[in-house]
Formats: C-alpha cells, sequence, structure tokens
C-alpha cells in the first residue's frame, strides 16, 4: 500500500509540475526522483522563426498569352504589388470558349499563384463537372492580379489601373462567353456598382460586345447552400451558349 500511495503522489506531483495550479498538492512531499520538466521561454526570448520567402509560381501559357503573361508578372502599378505573395495571373486554356471572372486572388490564391483554389475552387470544378466542362477547357482569372488586404473589395483606383490586363486576357482569348463570379465582378465590369446580384443575375449583358452572365461566387454557395438551385439555373444558361 506504502509503494502505491508513493506512486499516486509521483503522478500528482507530476501533474503539478506541468499544469501549475490547476491541481493543488499541499502536504505532498517532495519526490527527488521526479525532474520537473524545463520551463518555457517568456514570449520575448523566444528565437523568432525566420519569416519564409516568398514562393513565386511560374505558369506556362501558349503563344500570345505566354507572351502577355511575362510582360506584366512584375506589375507594380498599384500598392498591392509590394504585399503580394505572388501575381495571380489567371490558368486555364488560352484558347478557351468560355472564359470566367471572379474579383480578387484570396490567401490562397495569394500563396499558390492560382485562381479558385481551395474549397471554392473544388465548388467550381463541380458546378463545371455539371455542365460537361473541366477547368483545361476554359480560362479563370481575377480582376486584380494581386490580393487586396484581408480579402477587402478591389479599390476604384486598383480597378483602375488592373481592368486592362483582364481586357488584354479576353481580347488574346476571344471567348464565346464570360462568366462574373459574384457580385462584385458584375458590378466592376459593367460598371453598376449600385446594382444588387439579383438584378445583374436577372439578364444576359454585353462586355466588349460579349454574352457576360453574372452567378454566384463559389464561397457564396459554400456559406448558404440554399442559392446553389439558383445557381444551376445560371449554369443551364451558360450551357445554352456554350451549345
Amino acid at each position: 500500500m506504502g509503494d502505491l500511495i508513493k506512486e499516486l503522489e509521483n503522478v500528482l506531483r507530476y501533474y503539478k509540475i506541468a499544469y501549475s495550479d490547476k491541481i493543488l498538492l499541499e502536504g505532498v512531499l517532495a519526490d527527488p526522483r521526479i525532474e520537473p520538466p524545463p520551463k518555457p521561454l517568456p514570449d520575448r526570448a523566444r528565437p523568432l522563426k525566420p519569416r519564409a520567402r516568398n514562393k513565386v509560381i511560374m505558369p506556362v501559357f501558349s503563344g500570345e498569352m505566354q507572351k502577355y503573361y511575362e510582360e506584366i508578372r512584375n506589375c507594380t502599378k498599384c500598392p498591392l504589388s509590394r504585399s503580394r505573395t505572388n501575381f495571380v495571373f489567371g490558368i486555364g486554356n488560352s484558347n478557351a470558349d468560355i472564359m470566367f471572372v471572379g474579383e480578387a486572388p484570396g490567401k490562397d490564391e495569394d500563396e499558390q499563384g492560382i485562381p479558385f483554389v481551395g474549397r471554392a475552387g473544388q465548388l467550381l470544378n463541380k458546378m463545371l463537372q455539371a455542365i460537361g466542362l473541366d477547368r483545361e477547357e476554359i480560362f479563370i482569372a481575377n480582376i486584380l492580379k494581386c490580393r487586396p488586404p484581408d480579402n477587402r473589395d478591389p479599390l476604384p483606383d486598383e480597378v483602375l489601373q488592373c481592368e486592362p490586363h483582364l481586357k488584354k486576357q479576353i481580347e488574346i482569348i476571344s471567348p464565346k462567353v464570360i462568366v462574373a463570379l459574384g457580385r462584385i465582378a458584375g458590378q466592376v465590369l459593367l460598371k453598376r456598382e449600385k446594382e444588387t446580384l439579383k438584378n445583374l443575375r436577372r439578364t444576359v449583358h454585353q462586355y466588349n460586345d460579349l454574352p457576360f452572365i453574372v452567378t454566384y461566387h463559389p464561397a457564396a454557395l459554400l456559406r448558404n447552400p440554399n442559392w446553389k438551385k439558383e445557381a444551376w439555373q445560371d449554369l443551364k444558361k451558360i450551357r445554352k451558349y456554350l451549345s
């Protein structure tokens, strides 16, 4: 019995050392066989981890699109160039019949240099498959090529500097239809900043003489799955233009 009590004292004393005053052990004798774990360094004494260097993603395109990428990938026209990890040019088929446009890269896109990755990108892939498309058949880009801080909405001056890049991409691709993913992309490209997503979705617009359809951003569908039924109506419109 004495050995068992001693062993219990040792276990309790370990928890006393590990968890401080969460366990009270008044009257328990110290056991010289137990070595307390090293105390953690105070925050100011902890060695700082070196900051990771920016990982530069170098996508490869065909012909004129690759030439244009090389021309603008080091763009510094607006302050966002100073905070980006990667310039998110876009990805996909340079001769695509359909082009999807979002508003700006997010955290994952900034880190990987590719638009629409992560959960929103996975849902977009499923939406494409529902109308018989793969990502390899389309081109995806954003209005802004660099991530805004905290994923805020694009500022007017940022759009002014960056939209010409998108227009050039559209010129090179010459798609049959353009799809804006989300309210912000629709508002900015159609210059209808006060318009609701509901109204933007109501009709097929024109952008540079091309059919222009506005639908939900995949991230919005993840937040509210009830909108997926309405998004399917938009997908059917897209499929109609492609056929």
